[in-house]
């Protein structure tokens, strides 16, 4: 069932997007915890990179590396740094995201922001503004790759609930990665169990000044 944030035509007037994408995107989306046996294809994951990699980044750094995790060895390696709760949706999900950032992205500044590419000795200099800006923007396009992942026909399981240094070390040891998130994807086997938990009204959660 959609969830009603306004009424249908009020929000079909204020929308670039059709219904039938907002209910894909937002309405009616819903993060998974089981799913079918459905594989998903190579294909869909470059798609899914080829949406994500489109929004925007402060000066463009697109710090977000993505690690998918397929093959049943790689996913024991990743399961044993899942928190408890999270350990069995992520074992049976079709495929696993783990979702990363470098903080070597001013190194790149040639290639994604060539009028400022000047700066990056400035960066180089400065590790924890790096750190800052990697992780901040990493975050926001974590929200990109979720709906990009809806936009593909699939749901996404976005989880924190796990051992960040240990699995970092387990995937990205002698890089300049570090991993923030893991994102189950797939197919849900069916409707979610539980009701869509509650969002704030509009005068609740903005203000106009």
């Amino acid at each position: 069932m959609s969830i009603d944030i306004a009424p249908e035509d009020t929000l079909n007037d204020a929308l670039v997007l059709d219904g039938e994408a907002a209910n894909a995107l937002f309405l009616q989306a819903r993060t998974a915890n089981s799913w079918s046996a459905e594989e998903i294809a190579d294909g869909t994951l470059e798609a899914i990179y080829t949406l994500t990699k489109m929004g925007p980044t402060a000066m463009n750094i697109q710090p977000l590396r993505i690690t998918w995790v397929r093959s049943p060895e790689a996913r024991e390696r990743l399961v044993k740094h899942m928190n408890d709760g999270n350990k069995d949706k992520t074992l049976t999900a079709p495929l696993v995201a783990v979702l990363s950032y470098t903080n070597e992205w001013h190194q790149l500044l040639e290639t994604t922001t060539p009028h400022m590419s000047g700066l990056a000795p400035v960066f180089e200099a400065d590790p924890d503004t790096r750190n800052h800006m990697a992780l901040t923007n990493a975050h926001l396009q974590a929200g990109y790759f979720i709906l990009a992942a809806r936009a593909a026909g699939l749901a996404a399981g976005p989880m924190t609930g796990f051992d960040a240094p240990a699995l970092t070390a387990e995937f990205h040891a002698g890089t300049p990665l570090t991993a923030f998130m893991v994102v189950n994807l797939g197919k849900p086997d069916g409707e979610s169990g539980r009701a869509r938990l509650p969002r704030l009204d509009f005068d609740a959660a903005t203000a106009t000044l």
